[in-house]
């Protein structure tokens, strides 16, 4: 099969594109964990959250008693525990989650805590929780 290469016309064109908006360019941040507000829940629960784009890390602490009630969310947690306990319900078994250790709660899996003693977690969210973030967290928002 022969290729036919199409007549030369010498003209040049040149097209013209609209200007492209300038994509932001994403920040660093770097941020104080004392400079974040901490947000009193109930009497046994605060916490405070730094969202990134496509995550979040939040700052929990917890009185002993404190019960984080069940519920499931969309979002892919990773809690790791600094100092305390919590004992987590979680996929039809209890387990108990001490400090220096994490516990990985993939989409949808429904969970519930208690706190075994004063504890401070870190738990990290992809996405980041828009119910957190919009203050609509209800299940949190209570007496214990």
């Amino acid at each position: 099969m022969a290729i036919r290469k199409k007549p030369s016309t010498n003209k040049k064109t040149t097209k013209v594109s609209a200007p492209r908006p300038a994509a932001s360019k994403p920040q660093f941040q770097h941020i104080p964990w004392k400079s974040v507000e901490l947000e009193n829940l109930n009497p046994l629960l605060q916490r405070h959250f730094i969202v990134g784009q496509n995550i979040m890390l939040a700052r929990v602490l917890l009185r002993k008693g404190c019960i984080v009630p069940e519920h499931s969310h969309h979002n892919e947690q990773v809690t790791y525990i600094l100092d305390g306990a919590l004992k987590f319900w979680i996929d039809g078994k209890e387990i108990v989650v001490h400090a220096g250790e994490v516990l990985t709660i993939p989409p949808h899996m429904p969970h519930k805590a208690e706190a075994l003693e004063d504890t401070v977690d870190l738990d990290v969210f992809n996405p980041p929780r828009a119910d957190w973030i919009n203050k609509t967290d209800q299940y949190l928002r209570g007496t214990k």
